[in-house]
């Protein structure tokens, strides 16, 4: 049997930490959704989903029922989590914090940004999702205000952020540029002109970098992965898009206490 294949980052690795960032290898679903696609809502076969998720637990030492991953809705919502919830009833939020051992916080994704979150010291962890309505409202800045609520202090806390679209592949139109320009002009330098006319390429990483700044982090890192490039390692929206094709599979980070 195939494992899971997944990505660390040193700035994640002290004791009592477990995380990891997922690929697309090591599942067992088939066609579009080859083969470790984590998404409950995609329409893959829930069963094949649910082996997926199962190894990735696994691979984190947890239970399989303790990989959490909301209702992502692209928000700003930062849930305390304290014990474990079914996929039926999973929050509709985009971040969560805990300092519970044994439940692992999760964030999917197939473009867009999977932030990991610790401050070892403290023992409080969190996750999130980020697009680009969550980079531009700062989703990082609640999750570091919630874990400071736990406990946690700002300038101890590590956060990583794994595969998601680069710039080179992000084209946007002349509404989305001017939405963030309407919001805050400083943040026209996340865009540079496209070879299309009025449009622009997009640096979600780059933005993302910023919040965590913005927000007095001891330390940020991106690993730099290009989910819409490396169509054979990582799952793509836009790429699916792109290919016509029904639908696409998710990636999931999540990182837990152990």
């Amino acid at each position: 049997m195939l494992q899971a294949e997944i990505l660390r980052a040193k700035a994640l690795s002290g004791a009592g930490l477990a995380h990891g960032f997922f690929t697309r290898k090591g599942g067992v679903s088939t066609g579009i959704y080859a083969s470790l696609n984590g998404g409950v809502g995609s329409r893959d076969e829930p069963v094949h989903v649910f082996e997926n998720r199962k190894r990735m637990a696994e691979k984190l030492g947890v239970k399989s029922t303790h990989l959490l991953v909301p209702y992502q809705v692209h928000s700003c919502d930062v849930l305390h989590v304290t014990e474990p919830f079914l996929p039926e009833n999973r929050p509709k939020c985009d971040g969560m914090v805990t300092r519970t051992k044994g439940l692992a916080l999760g964030a999917t994704g197939a473009d867009c940004g999977m932030v990991l979150f610790a401050d070892a010291s403290a023992g409080v962890i969190g996750a999130c999702h980020s697009g680009w309505k969550g980079a531009l409202g700062d989703i990082i800045g609640v999750v570091v205000r919630e874990m400071e609520a736990l406990g946690a202090r700002r300038e101890n806390i590590s956060a990583v952020l794994g595969p998601c679209i680069q710039q080179k592949s992000y084209e946007v139109g002349p509404e989305f540029y001017a939405r963030f320009i309407e919001a805050d002009a400083t943040l026209a330098r996340f865009f540079i002109p496209s070879e299309k006319a009025e449009h622009f390429m997009f640096d979600l990483p780059g933005l993302i970098g910023a919040r965590a700044d913005e927000a007095g982090i001891g330390h940020f890192e991106s690993l730099g992965l290009d989910t819409y490039a490396e169509g054979e390692r990582f799952f793509s929206y836009r790429r699916s898009v792109h290919r016509n094709e029904p639908d696409y599979g998710r990636l999931i980070s999540a990182i837990a206490l152990v």
